[in-house]
């Protein structure tokens, strides 16, 4: 019996080892660099690795490069309007792709993103590209534009 519950405890540690959060989850996708550094400048890198659960609409580094340079340089400068910007993109919970439904969502951020699902899945006026990224906290959609809060 000791022996089993040796193997049992092995295999956990094992399992909680190969577990991503959403922050782990994102930057082995090697196509977050910039949210990654965006998360690292407002802070919020230890939010999203905690317990959660989330729903990140994660803007790839393509979509961040339609931003401007000047202003995304000053977007990354204002940790308060970027703090904004980022926690925009998070909802509270898990919502799968197959739970998606129109209409207005809250966001951590506290104002709501508007979903439209006629011709694909639309968040603002982001393409969703890729859906259903399970992290150990939550899940990740994939985004094709920074949405920004009014």
């Amino acid at each position: 019996m000791k022996k089993f519950i040796a193997i049992a405890s092995l295999c956990a540690v094992a399992f909680s080892a190969q577990a991503k959060d959403i922050v782990d989850t994102a930057a082995s996708a090697g196509t977050f660099k910039t949210l990654a550094a965006a998360l690292q400048a407002a802070g919020l890198v230890d939010t999203l690795k905690g317990k959660g659960p989330f729903t990140v609409f994660a803007p790839t580094d393509e979509a961040f490069a339609k931003i401007p340079k000047a202003q995304l340089d000053a977007l990354l400068a204002d940790k308060a309007k970027l703090t904004a910007v980022l926690t925009y993109h998070v909802v509270p919970g898990t919502v799968m792709a197959k739970d998606v439904k129109a209409g207005k969502v809250k966001t951590a951020q506290g104002s709501e993103l508007t979903v439209a699902t006629s011709g694909g899945v639309r968040i603002d006026n982001a393409n969703v590209v890729k859906t259903d990224i399970v992290a150990d906290n939550g899940v990740i959609h994939v985004i094709d534009s920074v949405v920004m809060p009014n």
